[in-house]
């Protein structure tokens, strides 16, 4: 009160327009008190990586890759994944949560030592093969400055390279619900030791039935580990598994589950039912790179081939694709070989490529989160983008009330092929018309055979079957080789050992002794008679009984039995 009543202090101020040749109001404001104030206001824009706890390696690996703030999620989270609690984080899509989990646990990781053969010690589950290698690839530059190994468990690739990281030892897997369950039962994983468990995009693994599967997977996880579950939306399914495996977790919620109208436009195309393709091939001529989403597999591969007929050139992103044509596909997108990516929702939440400047759904999508997800392989990180929405006339009332549910307010327009608006807002050009040629046949069908450990060629197992050695042993002699089952030998007919007709002059009737006197029983008898060796007077000849039928081997047929000396096959 003593401040309010001082005659001192108030006069100047509220007499300065009387005196406006005196400065000193003007100055009574210090400057040196809004310098004061003006960097407490940035604090937190200015916290860096460091601040929070991480390790000095880590740090300095991502200032050279040019990482030094904190994006909203990572200095939310970090503190308490630190600290190891459990943490529930949901962010926008592109909202920087892969580092939000991937430095904590690659801080918690690194101090406990190298994994034992077979049991990793940290395991982020993710829904997709491409956000498997996506979070693969954004940490494992920082997982080797402290140490650290990671290893992706996905499917679509062999199993042999995964198992043999998994023998030499993997701190981190980065694995899919389904060849992670299928490394378990092939006894090449053991999740017994693992510290920290992270579920990124876990509403979608729930939406895509794999919350059975997660479920069985955490269960095999200890009781106390710590668990970090990530996602853009935590409602539905995600409620049981928190409340199964979760142990007072710490919930961080940076944005809402809506699509962001301050850094993407959002456009809702209506267009005639005969001009949907004419109309989507100009979006796709257009300048930039541009990620289309069709509804089905089939969809995508009839939309790729129509789109190259009329000039245009796009990959295909879907299910149905092998990994490595899956991964070619993504990488030619990302390099800017290909500008145009048409793709099922299994792309929706997998994949980071920058520069993305424009989504289109040809197939408008009927859950709000699928549009979500969709929407925001663009205007990531801070970056604008655009996406529009074709829309048919039956399909308008439906496609508005969804898009109402994802909280978006889209500018609704009516366009032909050829209208300005079109091209001012998705850049539209008309496509050349001249087919793009396709790959050389050799080319394609090399680069999409199944990759084994030596090159293109399908690796070959050596295991079944004993080496064989041509220089310890003489020709025709099969030595210690497993003989084949009598049974199996397909090149003549079985024989039976009683009733079998005569050769020569030797008879096999019934008159033969069997089991008394001195010859052994046909059962106890070795099987020399029938082109094998016999031994003869308790020697081994080194070959073919000299005496035997040669009726009983087939001459010419290059088989195992075929001819005096046998085939090898390789």
């Amino acid at each position: 009160m003593t401040t309010f009543a001082d005659p001192s202090t108030f006069p100047s101020v509220f007499e300065a327009p009387a005196n406006a040749e005196v400065p000193a109001p003007e100055e009574a404001v210090a400057p040196e008190e809004t310098a004061e104030i003006t960097p407490a206001a940035e604090t937190t824009p200015t916290l860096t990586f460091a601040d929070l706890g991480l390790p000095a390696e880590i740090v300095r690996v991502l200032s050279r890759e040019g990482i030094t703030t904190p994006f909203e999620i990572q200095a939310a989270t970090m503190p308490d994944a630190l600290a190891g609690r459990d943490v529930l984080g949901r962010g926008q899509t592109g909202s920087g949560k892969t580092l939000a989990f991937g430095l904590p646990l690659l801080a918690r990781v690194a101090q406990g030592g190298r994994a034992k053969p077979h049991h990793p010690k940290a395991l982020i589950m993710v829904p997709t093969r491409e956000l498997a290698m996506q979070v693969a690839d954004a940490l494992q530059p920082l997982g080797r400055s402290v140490g650290v190994f990671l290893k992706t468990a996905v499917g679509g690739v062999p199993y042999d390279r995964q198992m043999d990281a998994l023998r030499r030892g993997v701190e981190v897997i980065v694995a899919t619900p389904g060849r992670l369950g299928d490394l378990i039962e092939r006894g090449a994983c053991n999740l017994a030791d693992v510290e920290v468990t992270v579920l990124d995009e876990a509403d979608q693994m729930a939406d895509m039935g794999f919350l059975p599967e997660v479920t069985e997977l955490l269960a095999k996880t200890p009781e106390n580990a710590q668990r970090l579950l990530f996602s853009a939306t935590l409602d539905g399914d995600v409620d049981t598994l928190v409340k199964r495996f979760m142990h007072d977790p710490v919930t961080h919620s940076t944005n809402p589950a809506e699509a962001s109208v301050s850094t993407m436009d959002h456009h809702l195309l209506l267009i005639p039912p005969a001009e949907k393709f004419p109309i989507t091939a100009a979006i796709a001529n257009r300048t930039g790179k541009t990620i289309v989403f069709a509804r089905t597999q089939m969809g995508v591969d009839r939309l790729v081939e129509q789109l190259r007929m009329v000039g245009v050139r796009a990959g295909a992103l879907h299910g149905g694709k092998t990994q490595r044509v899956r991964t070619r596909t993504l990488a030619e997108f990302k390099e800017g070989r290909t500008n145009v990516l048409v793709a099922t929702d299994v792309a929706a939440r997998g994949i980071h490529v920058d520069g993305i400047s424009l989504v289109v759904h040809v197939d408008p999508p009927k859950d709000p989160k699928d549009y979500l997800h969709r929407a925001g392989r663009t205007a990531r990180a801070g970056e604008s983008g655009a996406v529009v929405t074709l829309v048919l006339p039956k399909q308008r009332r439906s496609t508005q009330a969804m898009m109402g549910k994802a909280g978006v307010a889209p500018a609704e327009v009516r366009v032909r092929l050829g209208d300005e608006k079109l091209a001012e807002v998705t850049g539209a050009r008309e496509p050349s018309g001249i087919p793009v040629p396709e790959e050389p046949e050799a080319r394609r069908e090399r680069s999409e055979r199944p990759r084994g450990r030596f090159g293109d060629r399908p690796q070959r197992s050596y295991g079944d079957r004993p080496q064989r050695s041509y220089g310890d042993r003489p020709q025709g002699s099969y030595g210690d080789r497993p003989q084949r089952p009598y049974s199996e030998r397909q090149d003549r007919p079985e024989r039976s050992y009683g009733d079998r007709p005569t050769t020569g002059d030797r008879p096999f009737g019934g008159d033969r002794p069997t089991s008394s006197g001195d010859r052994a029983t046909s059962g106890d008898r070795p099987r020399g008679d029938r082109g094998t060796f016999q031994p003869r007077n308790g020697e081994r000849t080194g070959g073919f009984r000299r005496d035997a039928p040669r009726n009983d081997r087939r001459e010419g047929t290059g088989g195992r039995f075929g001819s005096a000396r046998p085939a090898r096959t390789y």
